[in-house]
């Protein structure tokens, strides 16, 4: 029997809420106005006191684990180089920035000098500025030139939000410019009336991947102007580009200069990231060109006080299997957040899912009610999967002060410039010590001191962070993983950049090794065809229709709809609809409850109706994998580690309905779904007879030990690798008709990999040990969630066997295998 635990498209589980009865002993602040408080920042309390506040009482003492200080920072100034123009450096000196931080002048020297550069410093270090001041005076160049469209450039964001905030601070800081900078936002959201002027007019065309993948390239004569005078690409948050998301983006970017140059222009990329490890190499790899880093922050920062908070064990309580039961995360923010908002300290919660982010919304106003009635309107949640609509007036309400408290998917993380932010609540480790900081960073962003709360989900390794903030503290940010040249991505933008223009042998450098191997088989599949002007497109359809570079493998979104009305929710991605949205799923969408009366995969539609069940729901599936390729296999005393490539399938079968505050199972039910298939890369190790006899696992516990073992090395691979545990799956086997021995695999949940398995498989003796002292140093008697149980595992969490996982993980690591280096 094979024990899986599933990747991206599995539920995210609604976990049990204990009522911890709140103490609110500070008052709110007095406001006025959209309720700002009439305290300036001066008289607003330290971060340390409002984490004293938070702490008070017998139910909050023991909960924080660790608080780390971080001291205010002095800033350096610099000038300008003297090649911008002076009315930018004017109108940059009227928006009150009258000297440039170091590292800001120094980007802008790079880009004057035609050099690609990553400025790679903290949140709210004026990363925006370093690239804006050479892209306006670029503009205000090229607003006399004789064709009257002038030099232009072009933003892209990773959400749409991000790009909507981006123009707004444009279209102020140029303001003193006239009609020499003239900014658009170019993107799925914007009128089809509107989109001809952005096309002939625009001079700095905002939009994201997608649109430039979809609406831009593929419409590239449309554009000829446009991307004749292409002088700078400007790619904020580049670090989020990673993973398959990050590969798709690289060949885009790919596509991009291919066509740049068939216009004659060859762009300079100005690259923003949030502090991460090694940012030219990730640059350079996503853009293709050479790229200088800046990483030297000369900003100044005030003070910062990190705490990490771990929620209490409920003794009264037994989950599932009997182990022990830690109030969740998701209740313990609502708390948190309902005293921050009552001492009227601004704050954005932000939860790694959407429920998540709903759920403490709707339990925040709950509690806030009972203290005053006019608070819970002070509080909302903001999300993926919104309208526009509803997302523009929640970024208006955040930014006017209306809303004291907002529960926040990474949506915001990377959305909108929310200044003034007293605090943030980490809801559960978001993936990486890159999205943690920037997270973190969007407190205290006008300077003042901030306060930052990780509070740790019962998860071995959040677990494992609370206890170690050294893992947090004093290691270094990762680097971000991406992989260009998986055939998987590669291959439909082949085809993309073959309708564009006809790819030819000079393209083939351009898009990679991988390329040459893969065009005589897309020939073969008769999606090109060459001729001897190269090979082309032969469909009809768009090629750009091959794939969606999130990730989701090219299925149309699933469209959210209420039954009795019409009325569209919302959407979810094709591969989360099995398990987020089937039939019996319980739906939250604005803190109203629904449930999923159909399910049609053909027309990529749910109907729901609106419902107040007393449960919540929770996919099982079933997973089996078998071994494509083995690519590379070491030694590992008589064990092997290997990497290569595997068949993943997996089909969900049935869901579970849970009551809500206990966590009980009230039911099972059986659903008819078809099944999956993914091929993708796994890291996986075997070990022989003769290691488990020394680590006394006899055949009984054989099952429970690799499978608490493969459910712990998932949840700790984050911490080597920029991933998030939901970007991974796992099988454990304790024959696996492949290998002929007991295995434990780890894959990526995306085709083709997503460079997540090969990291595990280059740091696989750290990762492992990590994982058995995980396991090792758990409080529970025999696994509880905060060590071997998963909240998506596929077999209902049984078997497991915690003491055998670590009897078997220390007789593995007694032998350390020779690594071969990591690949960049």
């Amino acid at each position: 029997m094979a024990f899986n635990h599933l990747p991206a498209g599995a539920h995210d589980a609604f976990r049990p809420l204990s009522r911890t009865p709140v103490t609110h002993s500070v008052p709110m602040a007095n406001t006025h106005g959209p309720g700002r408080p009439t305290a300036d920042a001066d008289s607003r309390p330290t971060p340390g006191t409002v984490l004293d506040r938070l702490s008070r009482g017998p139910f909050r003492s023991a909960r924080i684990t660790h608080t780390e200080h971080l001291p205010p920072r002095e800033g350096r100034h610099a000038v300008w180089p003297d090649r911008i123009r002076t009315d930018v450096v004017a109108a940059i000196r009227a928006a009150g920035i009258d000297h440039p931080w170091e590292h800001q002048a120094a980007a802008a020297e790079h880009a004057l000098d035609g050099e690609s550069v990553v400025v790679a410093t903290g949140t709210a270090s004026g990363k925006s500025l370093a690239y804006l001041a050479p892209v306006l005076s670029a503009l205000a160049d090229g607003a006399r030139a004789p064709n009257g469209r002038g030099a232009t450039t072009l933003y892209l964001a990773p959400t749409k939000a991000l790009a909507a905030d981006q123009r707004r601070a444009v279209r102020d800081l140029a303001a003193p410019l006239g009609n020499a900078v003239r900014p658009a936002v170019y993107d799925g959201d914007t009128p089809v009336e509107e989109r001809e002027w952005v096309r002939q007019y625009a001079n700095h065309v905002l939009t994201n991947p997608d649109m430039l993948h979809r609406g831009i390239l593929p419409a590239h004569p449309r554009w000829s102007s446009f991307l004749r005078a292409l002088r700078y690409v400007v790619i904020d948050e580049c670090h989020t580009y990673r993973g398959v998301f990050g590969s798709h983006v690289a060949q885009v970017l790919r596509r991009l200069r291919r066509l740049c140059a068939r216009y004659g222009s060859h762009p300079v990329f100005l690259l923003a990231s949030a502090t991460a490890g090694d940012p030219a190499a990730a640059a350079s790899r996503l853009t293709g060109v050479p790229v200088i880093e800046i990483t030297d922050d000369a900003s100044p920062r005030g003070e910062v006080v990190f705490a990490l908070w771990e929620p209490p064990l409920l003794t009264e309580l037994r989950g599932e299997r009997g182990a022990p039961v830690r109030r969740t995360a998701i209740a313990e923010t609502a708390d948190l957040l309902t005293d921050l908002v009552v001492q009227g300290v601004r704050t954005v919660a932000f939860v790694r899912s959407r429920r998540g982010a709903e759920l403490i919304s709707v339990i925040t106003q709950e509690r806030l009610a009972e203290v005053d009635r006019s608070l819970p309107r002070r509080v909302a949640a903001y999300r993926g999967g919104y309208l526009p609509e509803e997302r523009r007036a929640l970024e208006r309400a955040l930014h006017s002060g209306e809303l004291l408290g907002l529960a926040a998917t990474t949506a915001l993380e990377l959305g909108v410039d929310v200044s003034g932010l007293d605090a943030v609540l980490i809801t559960g480790y978001p993936g990486t010590r890159a999205s943690l900081w920037q997270q973190a960073g969007r407190a205290g962003r006008s300077g003042q001191g901030a306060l930052a709360v990780l509070i740790a989900r019962d998860d071995p390794l959040d677990t494992y962070l609370v206890h170690h903030p050294e893992a947090l503290f004093r290691q270094p940010v990762e680097a971000t993983v991406l992989d260009p040249d998986n055939p998987y991505v590669l291959a439909p933008h082949l085809c993309a950049a073959a309708e564009e223009l006809p790819l030819t042998e000079s393209d083939l450098d351009l898009f990679g090794p991988a390329t040459e191997e893969l065009l005589p088989q897309l020939e073969a599949a008769k999606l090109l065809r060459r001729r001897a002007s190269g090979w082309h497109w032969t469909r009809r359809e768009r090629a750009s229709d091959l794939t969606d570079i999130r990730g989701g493998g090219g299925g149309r979104p699933v469209q959210i709809v209420e039954a009795s009305t019409g009325r569209l929710l919302g959407t979810v991605d094709e591969w989360a609809a099995h398990t987020a949205v089937h039939e019996g799923a319980v739906h939250l969408h604005q803190g109203r409850t629904y449930l999923v009366r159909h399910l049609d995969l053909e027309g990529s539609a749910a109907l729901v109706e609106a419902a107040d069940p007393p449960f919540s729901t929770t996919a099982r599936d079933t997973t089996s994998i078998s071994v494509l390729e083995t690519e590379t296999e070491i030694p590992w005393g008589s064990a092997r580690l290997c990497f290569g490539s595997v068949e993943v399938t997996n089909q969900v079968v049935s869901y579970l309905r849970r009551k809500l505050i206990t966590g009980e199972v009230l039911g099972e039910a059986k659903l008819d779904l078809p099944p999956r298939t993914l091929r993708t890369r796994a890291v996986w190790w075997t070990v022989t007879e003769d290691q488990l006899d020394e680590a006394r696992i006899d055949p009984e516990i054989l099952g429970g030990a690799l499978h608490a073992a493969e459910h712990a090395s998932i949840g700790m691979l984050p911490l080597f690798a920029t991933c998030d545990r939901w970007d991974i799956g796992g099988v454990s086997v304790p024959l696996h008709p492949d290998t002929l021995l007991p295995t434990v695999f780890v894959y990526d949940g995306h085709p083709g990999g997503a460079g997540f398995a090969e990291r595990a498989f280059h740091t696989a003796r750290a990762w492992l040990t990590a994982t058995r002292d995980a396991i090792a140093a758990c409080e529970c008697e025999a696994g509880c969630p905060s060590c071997i149980q998963s909240p998506k595992c596929g077999n209902g969490n049984d078997p497991l066997h915690k003491r055998g996982a670590v009897r078997l993980l220390t007789r593995l690591l007694s032998e350390s295998p020779h690594l071969p280096p990591s690949t960049p």
